[in-house]
């Protein structure tokens, strides 16, 4: 359910519902909109909840999200998101464009890459230094060497970051130089990356799996937004045909 907050109402009561919330037994997740704030509540104690909340101060209105998403619910957020990283702004009518090789093979190819896309318009640089690969066979990418010659990259040019994370076990390493993690589309219900991605506080580019449903994209979504991580960006891949 979402708790809507009055317009003006203070950051004490707000707190204080925040702290109710998790008293009963649920996550408390606000969102600091322009206008007001919105409080997702998320767990199973919905009806209690909603009696005790209800009646506090600042509370406008309790209402109950019906959707199997919630944080990735127009109900919960109805501003549209806008994801901001240096030049590069996501949402909202903002044209983001991220642009780059498929992988990184050396210095020299990136920064003439990156000169070459930032003269062209990209807000953002993106290259993979970790590859998903059909065969196990394939290069599959120069791990933290392509991630250091991202970095030098960005130094030269200021452009951010955009590079794909694998495995849950290496978002603290991706995390510590990019801008922006990718979660492919090969991992897109990868659940447990899904949420250390989410818990890294870095900005996520979340892609639709192959033959993914909205809803299951959504569901993903998700599991990035419990994790506290309110800046998803959701990326049309396309489909096999």
């Amino acid at each position: 359910m979402i708790v809507v907050m009055k317009p003006d109402a203070t950051p004490a009561e707000i707190q204080h519902v925040i702290q109710l919330v998790q008293q009963l037994g649920m996550k408390a997740h606000p969102i600091y909109g322009t206008e007001r704030t919105v409080i997702a509540a998320i767990g199973s104690k919905r009806d209690e909840c909603r009696q005790s909340v209800a009646s506090s101060p600042g509370v406008e209105s309790v209402v109950p999200i019906l959707a199997p998403y919630k944080m990735a619910s127009l109900e919960v957020k109805r501003e549209r998101t806008v994801v901001r990283v240096g030049p590069l702004w996501v949402g909202n009518c903002h044209l983001g464009i991220i642009a780059g090789p498929c992988s990184v093979e050396s210095y020299e190819q990136m920064l003439a890459t990156a000169r070459a896309v930032q003269a062209a318009g990209a807000t953002a640089l993106r290259g993979g230094a970790f590859k998903p690969r059909t065969s196990p066979y394939s290069f599959q990418g120069l791990k933290e060497e392509g991630l250091k010659i991202l970095a030098a990259a960005r130094q030269e040019t200021g452009l951010p970051i955009v590079t794909e994370v694998l495995a849950a076990s290496d978002v603290e390493l991706v995390a510590s130089y990019a801008d922006v993690l990718q979660i492919g589309a090969r991992n897109m219900q990868n659940y447990r990356l899904l949420e250390e991605a989410g818990a890294s506080g870095k900005p996520v580019l979340l892609k639709r799996g192959p033959a993914a449903t909205l809803e299951e994209l959504l569901l993903a979504a998700e599991y990035i937004l419990n994790a506290g991580n309110q800046n998803v960006i959701l990326c049309e891949r396309g489909i096999r045909t």
